[in-house]
């Protein structure tokens, strides 16, 4: 697809204008979005990026919308699994809930740069070496066996990366937040907040993502343009999207899988569009070997059809209904006890309420998943810890009596 500099300006135009909206009209000033807020703006962006691919359909024709819309769902299914990890990053600084929205802008920003720089690098590859595909496609099949492995480490998972530590040893930090500054003064000397660690941290990991983001595009659009534009639209309205989707991400057991399933088969599309074009001597002489190329059709088929299996698989699997109950429960219930979480009374009594649902939800799944949320005991201590926390805020007049008496799933 032949763009011209001008398109390319106005683009990059838009999206950055798109992001210092995003920051001055709803981030710069803390706050924790609202529900219908966060529904109405992720609709929205996503809205705006289906409205550009119709516009690539119709100015570029079916081949290139159809290469668009494979590689934004490719990248905004890639870009939830990051929530995941997001959320352990999070939850490890103890980022307070009105600080959240400013962590993930520098996410996005930090990630859409990174990207940006992988993108055009993997582009010039691309036209200089044939081989890179061979290369994108062992890349993509060992992501997929590595997503895999590593299925069960999501709650496992911590933000004291590679990155961080050597952050704490160069600079001098602090173990408490002021405000949203990045630096503060501790003990008569400039230091280091955990707000300037935790974006280190989340930084740190947007380059591991791109290592897999940006070959599993490649796989299904060469054209830099498009592939630019699809990454960039995957990444917008994903902090919304994240205050949207929160309390579900822990449920989606089956998407890590559903994800590895569509790298392994990008893998695949790329090694043989590999084979097809082969200039490597030591494969069949040098020559391109006829194979069967896989589609754009076929590929935006199969990975849909993948994600709305895996997803819907999650949504009604009761072990992922268990999973997402005693995961938030275990959260929400150390955010409710950590006083520099938040310090907002209307935030502390809604972290409640989501207690008290996710106590509801435990004991309707049965004996089987209530025996499983009391035989966690640390999970067991911080819930008698909020319970007592809020009874004797309710004492002090500064809570409503709300629910059941106590937050504990009864024995089977």
């Amino acid at each position: 697809m032949d763009v011209s500099p001008l398109v390319w300006g106005l683009t990059i135009a838009g999206i950055v204008g798109l992001l210092l909206f995003d920051f001055y009209f709803h981030v710069r000033k803390a706050h924790v979005p609202a529900l219908r807020e966060a529904a109405y703006w992720s609709a929205l962006y996503v809205g705006i990026a289906i409205v550009f691919g119709l516009g690539i359909l119709v100015v570029g024709g079916t081949t290139p919308g159809g290469e668009y819309f494979a590689g934004y769902i490719t990248e905004k299914a890639l870009s939830v699994d990051n929530l995941f990890v997001f959320l352990i990053i999070m939850s490890s600084f103890r980022v307070p809930r009105e600080d959240q929205q400013k962590v993930l802008l520098f996410g996005i920003v930090f990630a859409l740069i990174a990207r940006t720089g992988f993108i055009f690098l993997g582009a010039a590859l691309i036209n200089s070496f044939a081989w890179v595909f061979y290369a994108f496609g062992l890349i993509l099949i060992l992501a997929a066996g590595n997503m895999l492995k590593s299925h069960q480490d999501h709650d496992e998972g911590t933000a004291d990366n590679f990155v961080v530590r050597t952050a704490r040893k160069v600079i001098h930090t602090t173990e408490h937040y002021d405000g949203d500054k990045l630096f503060t003064m501790h003990n008569g000397r400039r230091a280091m907040t955990p707000m300037l660690l935790v974006m280190v941290a989340i930084g740190g990991t947007d380059i591991l993502f791109a290592l897999d983001s940006i070959p599993a595009i490649f796989g299904l659009t060469q054209d830099t343009y498009l592939v630019f534009t699809a990454v960039a639209f995957s990444l917008m309205g994903l902090r919304q999207l994240f205050f949207l989707i929160e309390g579900l991400l822990d449920r989606l057991i089956y998407l890590s899988y559903g994800l590895s399933a569509i790298l392994a088969f990008i893998g695949v599309k790329l090694i043989l569009h590999a084979l097809h074009e082969n200039n490597l001597p030591f494969v069949n002489d040098g020559e391109p070997i006829k194979v069967t190329e896989i589609s754009t059709v076929v590929s935006l088929s199969v990975i849909l059809g993948i994600l709305l299996v895996t997803v819907l698989a999650s949504l009604y699997s009761p072990a992922g209904k268990s999973r997402n109950a005693i995961a938030n429960a275990r959260r929400h219930a150390s955010a409710y006890l950590d006083s520099e979480y938040t310090t907002d009374p209307a935030e502390r009594e809604r972290i409640y309420a989501l207690l008290l649902s996710e106590r509801d939800q435990i004991v309707a799944l049965g004996p089987k998943y209530r025996q499983k949320a009391r035989d966690e005991d640390d999970l067991m201590n911080l819930l008698r810890r909020a319970q007592d926390s809020h009874a004797a805020a309710v004492d002090r007049g500064e809570a409503e009596p709300v629910g059941p008496s106590t937050l504990l799933p009864p024995h089977p």
